[in-house]
């Protein structure tokens, strides 16, 4: 309309109005008498506001594999990235320390046992324990089907163990295992299955299922019910780095605990992400331990409390075994090991 009035009074524009009457034909163009956006239908100060992303890692204390599902489900399901964190999981394996990793500063968070951040503290390294994914430790001792009723049998006979591994130093001791033959552990199964005398150390969720494939019936102690009563996988992360970025650790503990939820009832689906992530792994196996770890994350104190709840008298406890067996030469405030005030609603 500005254009039209211009040549009925036959005005000789130069090149500055021409430049003018251009700006100004875009702006009545995209603006109505009242200046509000017509584009987009929203002034800019009603347009959603950015999300700042905050970088973050997590080391876990394996390869990918159902004892982590919860952690892959907060990643897959996009729990962490609504909760403003760009979420990276980097797997362990032999000779990876989340610990050092994390100490370090190269990770934010790790995933390991009650007795390493209590191990970890006594050698400087300042870890909290921000959740437990498991009330029981699958940590356990297998056995040949029908050959012990107690672990004091176990006498006279070889046990494949890591050396200075803390819940054999106290079975040891609680169970007067003074005449074990202890042998190392490799990870292979092959010599326990040609002595059907023998024992070894195993994760509850994994070797039964292996032996089971194998034809070799088994049966297992579950380390928790003979007395060493420690929590598994353990989220933590560094004092310092708790106190600096409370915001940080309260958004990821409740995007993991959320990703657990889910990993119960959709753990089929989410273990198929895992398994292109850690393909030596099998469908079946999976399976097995989806199922087997169960009772030993959602029951318990969890069935009240949530997962990843920890309680001050099994923390104590297992300090005191610690202390008892020599691996800890005192015992610290417990309140400084761990924190539930991180676990969502609280």
């Amino acid at each position: 309309m500005l254009a039209k009035s211009m040549r009925g009074k036959k005005i000789r524009l130069g090149a500055l109005s021409l430049m003018v009457m251009a700006v100004m034909a875009l702006s009545a163009c995209g603006s109505d008498k009242n200046g509000d956006s017509s584009q987009s239908g929203e002034s800019p100060s009603n347009k959603p506001a950015e999300v700042t992303m905050t970088k973050v890692t997590q080391v876990t204390n394996w390869f990918a594999q159902p004892e982590h599902g919860g952690q892959y489900a907060a990643l897959s399901k996009g729990f962490y990235k609504d909760a403003g964190i760009e979420m990276t999981i980097q797997p362990g394996g032999p000779g990876v320390s989340a610990s050092q990793i994390v100490a370090s500063g190269k990770a934010e968070f790790g995933m390991g046992q009650a007795d390493e951040i209590l191990m970890a503290r006594e050698n400087g390294i300042p870890l909290v324990a921000v959740a437990a994914i498991f009330q029981k430790n699958p940590q356990g001792i297998m056995y040949h089907k029908g050959k012990y009723k107690d672990i004091s049998e176990l006498n006279g006979h070889k046990v494949y163990v890591g050396s200075g591994v803390a819940f054999w130093e106290y079975l040891k001791k609680a169970y007067k295992l003074d005449k074990v033959e202890e042998m190392k552990y490799t990870g292979s199964l092959a010599n326990f299955v040609a002595d059907p005398d023998s024992a070894t150390q195993i994760y509850v969720t994994s070797e039964p299922f292996s032996m089971k494939e194998e034809g070799v019936e088994v049966d297992y102690f579950l380390n928790y019910d003979l007395g060493y009563k420690q929590y598994g996988n353990i989220l933590f992360t560094t004092e310092d780095y708790m106190k600096d970025h409370p915001d940080i650790v309260k958004a990821y503990i409740e995007a993991s605990i959320k990703g657990w939820d889910y990993y119960k009832d959709n753990s089929e689906e989410i273990n198929k992400e895992m398994l292109e992530k850690n393909p030596d792994l099998k469908v079946e196996a999976m399976a097995f331990a989806s199922k087997a770890q169960e009772p030993l994350i959602y029951s318990g104190d969890a069935e009240t409390n949530g997962v990843g709840y920890m309680s001050k008298d099994i923390w104590e406890g297992l300090q005191k075994q610690l202390v008892d067996i020599g691996i800890l030469k005192k015992a610290e405030p417990i309140d400084d090991v761990f924190t539930n005030e991180f676990l969502p609603g609280k």
